[in-house]
């Protein structure tokens, strides 16, 4: 049988004393988690350990002793070994190191059926100066050599063991995955699950350091001191107060926004269409959840919360540096002197467009008739749209001036008012689209029929040619189209994007965990095995997989064969999400 130690690489030079941990069960596995100092009283420890296993959930317990050899404690290792009387236990770990070495040894003492301690014996040197062999991946046993059992019974048998020393503030801050609801899968045969939950659970016994004046003194990570920064505690001081303000206001925020007013069915439909609204009641949600009252126990409701408001605070960050940007050197005025032309400009090229169809575009022959009022029908809302450009030409600035202090409230919503902006704008682009799809429909549904007319008797060619005048407007609306996706995939990558869980992926990879791997310490004749267990950072693209925030929009989302489908036909195409649009 093997018998697997996690021991903590804090506590090789811990002072003698007691060794606290849990042994996993039907693993034959112990997690070694801090080393009480002598001396102590052994009431107080069971008191101690009571009260921290009640804290944590985590059933600790005494799992043996350890020996640090010291100038005047020559007898230390038999009152330890003796200890096991006060604090009886099925296995008895007895660790000590040696003078003069780097090694340690190992006595384990079992228990008979009668309560008798049985000594097995195995000595254990530890090489320190540097790393021998490969690299061990994934969570397989490594076994070492065997180990003779020098025992008062049984001397004829066997035993292996299996030192894995781990850092314990890694581990113990790490998440291993895959998870479940936030919660390791119990099922997992692997006893590495139970050992990240076991250090993990166990941060109340962590807390106590060499400044407490407690009836113990312990080893473990934090004993020197415990991790914290004057900012951070005076931000979670502050964060109440600012979260119940803020709760305050979202709810009269949502109770507006339900009113009976703003639900009536003009308001509620212009709503669902404009992205502006939709990422306003998006951020709403998004500040709901942040500035919740209830903890966030699971780790994917903690990650979920983190990446929100990392991501709302980037938001706001980069709308406050647009902000600055727009606002310096008068931008915004030469920006709204600059639409006005290039306004022009796009009617003056459409213009020029029609002209030549109503013409004999590459020399063709086209229905003249047919042409000439199209093309007035076109002309006339290119002339519409330019004077009511010019006549919104003296508010443009004043717009512009307001659509950039928006940004204040975060880069999306810039952005989703600009693509709304950009849709009213281009709104007579859609209509020469309606007009040229929708022409173009009838001659594909005309074309099918004179092919089924021809199949019997004839082929009519002069009504194949009409479909070239449609091209060009799907080409126009397929370039307002993509800059209005690109405003959007913007607005959804903020948004969705986890910004919290790829920071941790980069500079604190061990944070999120996706296995182990064994590194050999030291593998010697007669000795057993002594491995290191790192940690396997969790791949990028399951981190976006995994973390990734859902979101929800208005626009269409089309499956790229009914999109071909609709182009290819003539269908038309919604600018926003309609009721016979196909979903991926």
């Amino acid at each position: 049988m093997v018998l697997k130690i996690f021991f903590p690489q804090c506590c090789n030079k811990a002072d003698s004393g007691l060794l606290v941990g849990r042994w996993i069960p039907g693993q034959n596995s112990a997690v070694v988690l801090a080393v009480i100092h002598y001396p102590f009283i052994p009431g107080q420890v069971k008191q101690y350990i009571h009260q921290m296993r009640g804290q944590s959930g985590v059933d600790l317990t005494v799992l043996g002793s350890w020996s640090m050899p010291k100038e005047g404690q020559e007898g230390m290792e038999s009152f330890l070994r003796d200890l096991s009387t006060i604090f009886p236990q099925g296995q008895w770990l007895q660790l000590s190191r040696e003078m003069g070495k780097i090694g340690f040894r190992c006595h384990v003492l079992t228990r008979d059926p009668n309560g008798k301690l049985i000594q097995q014996e195995k000595e254990l040197k530890e090489d320190g100066g540097g790393e021998k062999g490969g690299t061990k991946r994934g969570g397989g046993e490594k076994k070492g050599e065997e180990n003779k059992v020098e025992g008062e019974e049984g001397g004829g048998e066997k035993d292996k063991v299996i030192f894995i020393h781990y850092e314990q503030r890694k581990v113990m801050l790490s998440q291993l995955h895959p998870i479940d609801n936030g919660v390791p899968d119990p099922q997992t045969e692997s006893q590495l699950p139970q050992v990240f939950g076991t250090v993990c659970q166990s941060e109340p016994l962590f807390f106590l350091d060499k400044y407490d004046d407690g009836p113990v003194k312990m080893t473990h990570w934090q004993s020197e001191g415990r991790e914290g920064s004057i900012i951070v505690e005076l931000m979670k001081q502050a964060s109440t107060p600012v979260c119940l303000l803020t709760t305050w206001m979202l709810t009269l925020w949502t109770s507006l926004c339900s009113s009976r007013i703003l639900n009536m069915r003009p308001m509620r439909f212009i709503s669902s269409k404009l992205s502006t609204c939709v990422q306003l009641s998006y951020r709403t949600e998004h500040l709901q959840t942040v500035c919740s009252p209830t903890r966030a126990t699971a780790h994917n409701h903690f990650m979920r919360k983190a990446n929100i408001f990392v991501s709302f605070f980037v938001d706001v960050s980069l709308g406050l540096l647009l902000v600055s940007w727009m606002y310096r050197e008068n931008r915004i005025g030469k920006l709204a002197n600059t639409l006005v032309p290039a306004a022009d400009y796009v009617a003056k090229e459409l213009e020029e467009l029609l002209q030549w169809l109503m013409g004999a575009p590459a020399g063709l022959k086209m229905n003249r008739a047919l042409d000439q009022v199209l093309g007035r029908f076109f002309l006339y809302h290119i002339h519409l749209w330019i004077s009511y450009i010019h006549l919104m030409s003296p508010f443009v600035e004043m717009i512009l001036w307001y659509v950039g202090l928006s940004a204040c409230l975060g880069l999306t919503f810039a952005l989703s008012l600009l693509s709304d902006i950009t849709a009213l704008l281009t709104f007579h682009i859609y209509c020469f689209y309606v007009y040229g799809a929708r022409l173009y429909c009838m001659t594909v549904y005309g074309l099918s029929s004179l092919w089924r007319l021809f199949r019997g008797k004839k082929w009519n060619v002069l009504r194949q040619r009409v479909d070239s005048c449609s091209y060009d407007l799907d080409q126009l609306r397929l370039v307002v189209v993509m800059f209005q996706g690109v405003l959007h995939l913007s607005v959804d990558f903020i948004n969705s994007f986890p910004l919290f869980a790829m920071g941790l992926r980069l500079f604190r990879s061990y944070r999120l965990a996706e296995g182990v791997k064994f590194r050999v310490l030291c593998e010697e004749p007669g000795t057993p095995l002594h491995l290191m267990m790192d940690i396997n950072p969790l791949k990028v693209s399951s981190v976006v997989q995994t973390y990734r925030t859902p979101t929800y929009s208005c626009y269409p989302k089309d499956s790229w064969l009914a999109l071909c489908k609709k182009l290819f036909l003539g269908e038309l195409i919604y600018p926003w999400r309609h009721k016979t649009t196909k979903i991926d």
